[in-house]
């Protein structure tokens, strides 16, 4: 058999244009000769499509592409991509259900050759998928070219080859295990699962883990692309019955896998679209996957919604330093806008190094200072705040006036406003609302300062490879890599006024937020590195700071629990229980 998996990068809803992406991989595929074309799960809609999943036409115009696109790209070759579809198509087309199923659907010349329905469907983080479908309960095979093709989509594969979803799925007959019982000796897998730090070294881990238990060879293909939030990384694979690699895609790119495949002894031969694999193996891998899924996050972003520039404030500190960086790999140099807004308190050094850093990118950069509009603000204030001394209503009030100046310029040109707040901030409030939290897209919201410095110094090390046209040397100044980090709202202002040190506080984060531990938990964990007071302050301005993150950009995800719609955590509470 010649197989081709084909990852994708879809738009969410633009049903055209996506079943355009599967018909140009079809040709594609026919003319390599393949047997069959993979494409990924809800290929057709994008993944997640959400409440457009709750419109009735949206889900009839889903099922009229599909036949349209089946029956037209599925000659001399069997086509399987990835569908909503009513449970059932007469009563969801009189009105009298509204039940659905996340399928893929199979075409062979021109023909409908099988329907199949997603078994376990998650409900977890950002999956909210019992919301929309039904889960189904029956295998499907099929044959192509002589080969039994058992059909999996995304999660079905996972039961009882990973820990962290074992539990999730106690009741369920493992779909797996029922694809074996009916012969299959080749189980594909379309999934559209987010990428996070450390997930491409898991998911290789259970697709070996799959193969090997079962002696059957495992083809997946995953969505590649952001849509909102969510970044894909695709990498499709193609594993032997011994658990080992046949062959994988490059990652962060569409790209089409081909391989002569031979179930029958479990080898492959690629034929084209292969490259190294990608699994994570060491910190620099991690750092490199991190970087490669922001600057497609933020690409992505821009060219769905609409963008072709960006605006962001260059402060000369890490975190503006980093996400100009990732910008301008993004949408190029040209289409960046750097702005410096410097105020009474910004040093000198601060400066030079925002136009340091912006002359490496040969981002475009301009001075708007904020004194005038600053002191401003003070007179017109000061009768109405009665002779109350200066406090943190003035140093937010610097910060306001620069988010009024950002997106003043993200209006009068249509560029995209990067907030360049980390998640170390997010977490604990260290941020301004309506000032530096203004913007579109919070490219480093996930992001921990930690982590931000780690791979401030992994640009600057390989800095070769970003693919930035016309960058000759590293591009972040070393001074905003070595200096203590300052939002410079007041005089000889360090973050560590406020906060713990940042691999301190990092580590209570990853604990609260990630792994979900209570203060106790926490305590012991981390012994001798904080005391118990740090720890409790911490958690309480974890809570009290729900109401910004509630009103904060979109940001990109890129770790295993991000502040946005996997995490729902209440504002009004107390912490009462612990």
């Amino acid at each position: 058999m010649r197989l081709a998996l084909a990852q994708l990068n879809p738009t969410i809803g633009d049903l055209e244009a996506n079943a355009a992406l599967i018909a140009h991989a079809a040709d594609e595929a026919r003319a390599a000769r393949c047997d069959l074309l993979v494409c990924p799960e809800l290929a057709l809609t994008g993944y997640p499509p959400k409440d457009l999943l709750l419109y009735h036409r949206f889900i009839a115009a889903c099922t009229e592409h599909a036949h349209r696109l089946g029956t037209a790209a599925s000659q001399s070759l069997t086509l399987v991509f990835g569908t909503p579809l009513p449970a059932d198509a007469h009563a969801y087309a009189r009105g009298t259900s509204r039940r659905l199923h996340n399928s893929l659907a199979c075409y062979h010349n021109g023909a409908l050759l099988a329907h199949y329905h997603k078994r376990l469907l998650p409900t977890y983080d950002v999956f909210d998928e019992d919301r929309y479908f039904e889960p189904a309960n029956q295998p499907c095979v099929i044959t192509v070219a002589g080969t039994r093709v058992g059909l999996s989509i995304c999660e079905d594969l996972w039961r009882g080859h990973d820990a962290g979803f074992a539990d999730r799925y106690l009741d369920a007959q493992d779909p797996v295990a029922d694809l074996i019982a009916a012969g299959a000796q080749l189980i594909i897998n379309p999934s559209a699962s987010p990428f996070r730090v450390g997930m491409p070294a898991r998911q290789d881990t259970l697709l070996a883990s799959v193969a090997r238990t079962h002696r059957v060879t495992v083809a997946a293909v995953n969505q590649v692309g952001g849509n909102d939030e969510l970044i894909f990384d695709g990498r499709a694979s193609l594993w032997s019955p011994a658990g080992t690699p046949l062959a994988h895609a490059s990652a962060f790119t569409p790209a089409l896998l081909i391989a002569d495949l031979d179930p029958a002894t479990g080898t492959a031969h690629a034929i084209s679209g292969a490259d190294e694999p990608t699994t994570a193996k060491s910190t620099s891998d991690d750092l490199q996957q991190l970087f490669a899924a922001l600057v497609l996050g933020v690409r992505d972003y821009a060219r769905k919604t609409g963008f072709r520039s960006a605006v962001l404030g260059l402060s000369g500190g890490i975190d503006s330093a980093l996400v100009a960086v990732i910008a301008a790999a993004a949408l190029t140099p040209a289409n960046i806008r750097g702005v410096a807004l410097p105020s009474r308190y910004s040093s000198p050094g601060s400066i030079a190094d925002a136009y340091a850093l912006a002359n490496a990118l040969s981002v475009p950069i301009s001075t708007i200072p904020i004194e005038d509009a600053f002191n401003t603000l003070e007179r017109s204030l000061a009768p109405a705040f009665d002779q109350r001394p200066p406090d943190v209503t003035e140093e937010n009030l610097q910060s306001r006036v620069r988010g009024t100046i950002l997106m003043a310029l993200s209006n009068k040109f249509g560029s995209l406003l990067l907030t360049t707040g980390n998640k170390s901030e997010l977490a604990v409030g260290y941020c301004t609302l309506y000032g530096d939290m203004n913007g579109g897209l919070a490219v480093i919201s996930d992001v921990p300062k930690t982590t931000v410095y780690k791979l401030a110094r992994w640009i600057n090390t390989h800095w070769r490879t970003l693919g930035i046209a016309g960058l000759k040397a590293p591009p972040i100044p070393e001074p905003t890599i070595t200096k203590p980090p300052s939002a410079e709202l007041r005089l000889n202002q360090t973050d560590q006024d406020s906060l713990p040190p940042y691999d301190v506080l990092d580590q209570i984060i990853e604990l609260r937020i990630d792994q979900r531990c209570g203060l106790a938990d926490i305590t012991a964990q981390l012994g001798t590195s904080a005391d118990a007071a740090t720890i409790t302050r911490v958690l309480r301005l974890i809570d009290v700071s729900e109401f910004k993150r509630k009103q904060a950009a979109i940001g990109l995800k890129v770790s295993g629990v991000a502040f946005g719609s996997g995490r729902r955590m209440p504002i009004a509470q107390r912490r009462s229980w612990e």
